[in-house]
């Protein structure tokens, strides 16, 4: 009677559409509640649905070939799309400060690897596409893994006759390694370094005070003679930095207003001034004195809101061009766009999903929400045309080739290459034209662990097809040890420069240990395992350009030697 649901559910030899969906579901749905669980402190996240993946292809799970190609590929730039835009400005604005350092240092680890994984093909009798597998999976990098395959597929089209390894048996065998050997690395250099954890968290918070300039408001009082009767433009011009003055009242006045640039200033006029502190305290020591006045903050003639840009008409206009001031008697004193704090230069840019901090009157405020939008239901709404433009562009991006002397085929980017530097680059300027970075938090999230969940099921059960049979016709016991030096060789040398030499924040550390092995299972342990959230930023500031240069790495590697 149920035999139906026992052809549906259970393992066939040679699958349908049907049981090939099925096979991916359970993979994945079996993944995510093995992955929930806890091992300590260790919660393996969606990185479980590999290993659910491995145990049904064991069992006899299948997936058509044309089905798992693209579930594979779909997944993966589905990932490393998301991974672009949610990183994409942290990205770019931490070379300002530790970012090039941090990237130095794990694209250093990134090549060590890859050195490493060349004296073994020399030395091993090894083929480069098992040992590029065995690398892969050794430092938990699926782009990479991606890479290889792809750039394969590339050398078959050209090379029909040829034959190649399968990379994905190595990067099965070696990639629970990968995970547990950077969790190991992380708790024993803490042991042997005798690391305090709230010791490395005061004396992080008190490089970043120093270091970091956030956006401040200060009121201040105009009490040197010099300056009075000076129009606020010839005073912001003299003083060369960027300071806005948003709101302006007169001594003995109640009145509030927001001044323009042709505002000439009277003796004790108090000002409301936004920038950097440093630059504010040094405009308030030239002009006059902090103010304790609380009128200034009053909201009875002028108001203060945030405004999200939603509207089509305004998207890639400067603020000069809006010229919201003399239009509509209101001023910009902020702008917010994807976790960071912008002054409101006039020939900033605005993207869609830009939050705008507006003082001015309700009446002008609320003509402007009109022209701007401000519509926070239509943020919630998926823009499918921008993700899906955006995600065409990163597969045109991958697929250019890049001709390299010698090289039997053209190099390309590749399907996790080409989506990450498009979102990457969409990230850090808002857009192109119709295609935007915009997307919620939730959206990104669900569409970075989607897309990897696709591709771990793919790929596990792939490899779980005579998984324990390769382990045996290939010594996989050899494979682990060739896949331990990958691991642990470049991590040793990573903690031995990063700490004592170039005097990284252990904290910080930890999250470029687990970025540059891109390794989200090894992150969340270590959040917990120090108590602390700093980890992820760094793992943040190294994830793009090590998951580029991982890229390379694989793709070169089975180039040259293959």
């Amino acid at each position: 009677m149920l035999d139906w649901l026992k052809v549906l559910l259970m393992p066939v030899e040679n699958p349908t559409v049907t049981n090939s969906i099925v096979a991916i579901m359970l993979a994945i749905s079996t993944g995510i509640f093995f992955g929930r669980l806890k091992l300590g402190k260790i919660t393996f996240g969606v990185s479980a649905v590999m290993f659910t993946g491995l145990i049904l292809g064991h069992f006899g799970y299948r997936i058509q070939g044309e089905i798992l190609d693209f579930i594979r590929d779909f997944g993966l730039i589905l990932f490393v799309y998301g991974i672009g835009l949610q990183v994409g400005p942290s990205f770019f604005s931490s070379f300002k400060n530790d970012g090039l350092k941090f990237n130095l240092l794990a694209v250093s680890t990134v090549l060590f690897g890859g050195l490493i994984t060349f004296i073994l093909f020399k030395f091993t009798g090894l083929s480069i596409e098992n040992l590029v597998g065995i690398m892969s999976g050794s430092v938990t990098n699926t782009p990479g893994l991606g890479a290889a395959k792809n750039t394969i597929e590339e050398i078959k089209n050209t090379f029909p006759n040829k034959t190649f390894d399968d990379p994905t048996i190595g990067y099965a065998i070696t990639y629970p390694l990968g995970v547990f050997g950077i969790i190991g690395s992380i708790i024993l250099s803490k042991i042997l370094m005798k690391i305090d954890p709230d010791e490395e968290m005061k004396k992080f918070r008190k490089a970043k005070i120093d270091s970091e300039l956030p956006l401040v408001h200060k009121k201040m009082r105009v009490t040197n003679s010099a300056f009075i009767g000076k129009s606020l433009h010839q005073i912001l011009k003299d003083f060369g930095k960027e300071i806005v003055i948003s709101r302006l009242k007169h001594s003995g006045s109640v009145v509030v207003k927001s001044p323009t640039l042709d505002h000439q200033l009277r003796d004790r006029d108090v000002l409301m001034v936004v920038g950097f502190e440093k630059d504010l305290d040094e405009f308030i020591g030239q002009l006059g004195r902090v103010s304790k006045d609380n009128f200034i903050e009053s909201d009875s003639d002028i108001h203060t809101k945030n405004i999200f840009v939603t509207k089509a008409k305004v998207l890639h206009k400067t603020l000069s061009q809006l010229d919201l001031f003399n239009t509509y008697d209101l001023k910009v004193t902020r702008v917010f766009r994807a976790g960071r704090e912008i002054l409101p230069r006039p020939s900033l840019e605005l993207f869609y999903g830009d939050k705008l901090r507006v003082i001015g009157s309700k009446g002008a405020i609320e003509e402007v929400e009109k022209i701007i939008g401000n519509s926070e239901k239509k943020l919630l709404e998926p823009d499918f045309l921008s993700l899906f433009a955006g995600l065409l562009l990163g597969v045109i991006l991958g697929s250019i080739p890049i001709m390299i002397p010698s090289l039997p085929v053209p190099i390309k980017l590749g399907f996790a290459a080409g989506p990450l530097i498009v979102a990457l680059l969409i990230s850090r300027y808002g857009g192109i034209s119709f295609i935007h970075s915009y997307i919620n938090n939730g959206a990104t999230y669900f569409m970075k662990d989607f897309g990897i969940c696709l591709f771990f099921a793919a790929v596990g059960i792939h490899a779980g097809d005579g998984f324990y049979e390769n382990f045996i016709k290939y010594n996989g016991w050899n494979w682990l040890l060739y896949g331990s030096a990958i691991t642990f060789i470049p991590l040793i040398m990573m903690v031995i420069v990063g700490r004592f030499f170039m005097k990284i924040n252990y904290l910080q550390l930890v999250g470029i240990m687990s970025g540059s092995y891109t390794d989200p299972a090894a992150l969340s342990f270590s959040t917990n395992y120090l108590d602390s959230d700093i980890p992820i930023q760094s793992y943040a500031q190294v994830y793009p350009l090590v998951t580029i240069f991982r890229i390379f790495v694989a793709s070169l590697l089975i180039l040259i030697f293959s």
